[in-house]
Formats: structure tokens, sequence, C-alpha cells
């Protein structure tokens, strides 16, 4: 006799959905299922994976369903979720992906279900969370895994946001980089990660520490350093002795005329209590970043800063041209 109750409990733990070795398990032969599923009371989603909640297409459903058609019956761990469908689950991104990315241990040999993409990996112990169902990569391997598939500015972004919203930080992510020598972007986000700590929260104002404040020695800013004028704020660069403030308008928290209206008041909040705030923007610390150096430079030295900047490795430094 079917035990109901023993399934009742694993599809509401499977967001409805149920596997042939589990039905088996619990007492169901193949002409039950069979029976249900041209009964239209149950769907088959894959070759072993049936959803018993008809109607039920959300994007978690469907990927787990995927995941269970790849995973083995009676192992512990066959496969788990990863890229972007593991960055979705995760919470690190609001846009489920197009399609579903499992990982498997290298030793399988799986034949990919339509709409799923399935990758092997020699590493499995560390690479999963262990305590997360369904099972997935963890957050440092999943932030890692994503940057590696785009350009070094999307990378970024992605470490960028995540400790920035506290999913994982720079010690874990650190730890993963160490265990990747061949990731695309590994050098540049080493040398970007103790920045991403201090506070920089996006690609353009990791770009105008990396590539306008330290390549050309100007003094270091005080990274989200906040000021009580008006009501409390944090900047992304500020220089308190000199009381100049460097905002770095990126795309992110700067894209309707609103947030325009909002930087334009926090501005003026600044301004009454003595400090001068410049905003630089993407052009400014990509294709103009030794410009931009030489003009914050002269700001700074305009305000009591007695140092002198330098050129960086560009051949047409403009820190250079003023120099000479």
């Amino acid at each position: 006799m079917a035990d109901w109750g023993v399934l009742r409990r694993a599809a509401d733990g499977q967001r409805g959905l149920l596997t042939r070795a589990q039905c088996l398990a619990a007492g169901l032969t193949d002409d039950m299922l069979r029976w249900r599923v041209d009964s239209r009371r149950w769907r088959r989603l894959h070759e072993g994976v049936f959803l018993t909640v008809p109607g039920r297409d959300d994007w978690r459903t469907t990927s787990l369903a995927a995941l269970l058609c790849v995973d083995l019956p009676g192992v512990e761990c066959g496969a788990a979720f990863a890229d972007e469908s593991a960055a979705f689950w995760w919470g690190l991104t609001s846009r489920p992906p197009g399609v579903v990315t499992v990982v498997v241990p290298a030793r399988r040999r799986v034949v990919a279900p339509p709409g799923v993409v399935v990758r092997r990996s020699t590493r499995w112990v560390g690479y999963l969370d262990e305590f997360e169902d369904p099972a997935r990569t963890t957050v440092a391997a999943t932030v890692l895994d994503c940057a590696a598939a785009g350009g070094a500015d999307a990378a970024l972004a992605r470490v960028a946001s995540a400790v920035q919203g506290r999913r994982v930080n720079v010690g874990q992510l650190r730890a993963e980089l160490g265990r990747r020598r061949g990731h695309p972007h590994g050098p540049l986000l080493r040398e970007v990660l103790g920045d991403v700590d201090a506070g920089a929260e996006s690609p353009a104002e990791i770009r105008w520490i990396r590539d306008v404040e330290r390549a050309h020695g100007l003094p270091a800013g005080r990274r989200q350093g906040a000021t009580d004028s008006g009501r409390r704020r944090h900047h992304d660069s500020r220089w308190t002795a000199y009381r100049l403030v460097v905002e770095v308008d990126g795309r992110l928290g700067h894209e309707g005329w609103l947030d325009r209206v909002r930087d334009g008041q926090r501005d003026r909040e600044v301004a009454v209590g003595g400090d001068l705030t410049i905003r630089v923007f993407w052009p400014d610390v990509t294709s103009g970043a030794c410009r931009t150096a030489a003009e914050v430079a002269a700001l700074l030295q305009a305000r009591g800063w007695t140092g002198r900047p330098h050129p960086c490795r560009a051949p047409g430094c403009a820190v250079r041209r003023v120099a000479a």
C-alpha cells in the first residue's frame, strides 16, 4: 500500500515535486504513476520527475524539477545549482536565468534535459554549501563563477554588490580565489578586494580608486565617510582636512531624475558646512582618468594639500603634461 503521508511530506519540501524513486520507495508502482499522469492529476516535467500540483510553473519549481532529474537517487548530493541559477536561489540576482545550470561531480556522465546546462566539476567538497536546500554552490563560489562569465567591469560589479549587500565577505572571496589560479579576472579581483572591503560599491568607484587616485599618487580619500550637514550622508571619497568630497556617479543609484535631485540637495547641504563636492562620471574614471586626476590634484592643492601628483604609466598622461 502506498504511504501517501511520506509522499505528501516529500512533495511539500520540493515545491510539489516527486521523483519516480521516491514514489516507488513509498509503495507506488509504475502503472499507478502512469495513471496519475494520464488522468492529468500529475504532470511529468522530466523523465522520472512529476509535478503533483498542476499549474505551478514558476522558475524555482521548474529549475528544481531539472535538478531532481539530474540528481542521483539515494546519493546525498549528486548535483547542485551553479552559476546564474545558484545566484538566483541565493538572492544575488532578482532575474531568473534563461537556462538552468546544474553542476555534477566530474566522474558523472549526464545527458542534460531540455533547457538545462550540465557542467562537471573536479572539485566538490567545499564547492557546495553544506546546509542549503536545494543544493547549490557556496555564495563565494557562485559570485566568482558568475564573475568569470563576463568582462572585467561586470566582474567588479558582481563582487562589489555581493560584499556591500553582506552576502559574502572579502575573506571568503579571497579564500575561494586562492583555489582558482585560472580565474580570468583573478589578478584584478585580488587587487581590488581591499577597496571593496573599504566601501567601494561599484565598478566606477573601484576605477576611481585604482586608476585615478592611486595610479596618480593622490592622497587616499576616506571611503563612505560621513558628514552631518543636514541629514547624515555617506560619500564615496572624502578628504576632511581639505574639505573636499568626490562622488563617483556610476549607473547604480543615479539612474533617474529624482536621484539627480537628491544628489543636488546633498551637495548643497554639504556646502553649507564648507565642503566642496565634485562629481565624476564613468568617462572620467575610464578614458579620462588622467585628466580627472590632474583636476582633482589641483583642487586638493588649492585647498591645502602640499603634495604633488605623479603621472601614471599611460604615455600621454595628463598629469605629466601639467607637470611639464
